[in-house]
C-alpha cells in the first residue's frame, strides 16, 4: 500500500513538473503575438507604400513636363522644368469641409534661390486596376510663387484641393511651370 501511494505521488508529481514545462507562461506568449501582429503591420505598411512608390516612379518615367506626387508614396519627385530643377514633395494630407488640404513642398536643387513661378496644379483619382489617373473627374488649379525679398531654396504651398476627400486623392500633378517676369522689365 505504501509503494502504490508512493508511486501514485511520484506520478502525479511528474504530470505537474510535465505540465509546467509544456505550458508556456501566458504572458510571453500575448507579447510574442504581439511583436508578431506589429511586424506583420509594419510590413503590410512598407510593401503598399513600395508599391505606390513604384507607381509614382512609373507616372514619372514617363512624364518630360511634370511631376506626378502620389500621396501615400511620401517620396520627393526630381522634376527637370523650365525655372530649374526642381524637388517636389506632398505632406500634410487631410480633409477639409469641400475636400482636401494638402501642403506642396517647392525646393531648387543644389540650394539655388527659387524663381518666382507659375505653375498648373491637377488632381484627381487613379484607376483602381491599373494605377492609371483618372481624366473624368480631375480638377486644377494655378499657384503662383512670386519673389520674395529674401532669396530662399525652399517654399511651402498650401493646397485647397475640392472635391475629394483624402482617401479618394490618387495624385497631385505639378506641371507648366513658367518663370514669372519682373514688372521692371
Amino acid at each position: 500500500m505504501k509503494m502504490t501511494n508512493v508511486l501514485s505521488f511520484s506520478m502525479l508529481s511528474s504530470m505537474l513538473l510535465l505540465a509546467g514545462c509544456a505550458a508556456p507562461e501566458p504572458t510571453a506568449v500575448n507579447q510574442l503575438h504581439n511583436e508578431v501582429g506589429k511586424l506583420n503591420q509594419q510590413m503590410r505598411q512598407l510593401t503598399d507604400q513600395a508599391t505606390v512608390l513604384e507607381q509614382q516612379n512609373q507616372l514619372n518615367s514617363g512624364a518630360a513636363q511634370g511631376a506626378w506626387l502620389l500621396p501615400n508614396a511620401n517620396t520627393a519627385v526630381l522634376l527637370q522644368s523650365n525655372v530649374g530643377e526642381l524637388r517636389l514633395s506632398l505632406s500634410h494630407v487631410e480633409a477639409e469641409a469641400n475636400g482636401t488640404r494638402a501642403l506642396l513642398h517647392i525646393r531648387a536643387a543644389g540650394e539655388q534661390p527659387l524663381v518666382p513661378l507659375t505653375a498648373l496644379v491637377e488632381w484627381g483619382e487613379l484607376d483602381p486596376i491599373t494605377g492609371k489617373p483618372l481624366a473624368a473627374d480631375r480638377q486644377s488649379q494655378s499657384i503662383e510663387l512670386p519673389s520674395s525679398l529674401l532669396p530662399k531654396a525652399e517654399t511651402t504651398v498650401s493646397l485647397r484641393l475640392s472635391g475629394i476627400q483624402p482617401e479618394q486623392l490618387g495624385y497631385v500633378r505639378v506641371h507648366d511651370l513658367v518663370p514669372l517676369q519682373s514688372a521692371g522689365r
